[in-house]
């Protein structure tokens, strides 16, 4: 489970964010490509922009069910 004390500084505020726990494994980029970017120098993704729609929010979620190492999270401030 991701935590929230390790959030990424990249990540946008709201519901869904990535912690340091991140292989940079291009799955959540893959699943929700509108909501992960990849922090190039880094090597890691983030949330760029949370959901906007059912759509995002169901692509977000199976992003978040399909990472290998539950670096993502989805009990972020709102």
């Amino acid at each position: 489970m991701a935590d929230k004390e390790n959030i990424l500084p990249e990540n946008v505020p709201g519901k869904f964010y990535v912690d340091d726990q991140c292989i940079d494994c291009d799955a959540c980029r893959a699943t929700a490509p509108d909501n992960f970017e990849r922090d190039e120098d880094k090597g890691y993704s983030y949330v760029s922009k949370q959901p906007e729609n059912e759509t995002e929010m169901q692509l977000c979620m199976d992003a978040l069910e399909g990472c290998p190492v539950e670096a993502i999270g989805d009990d972020g401030d709102e």
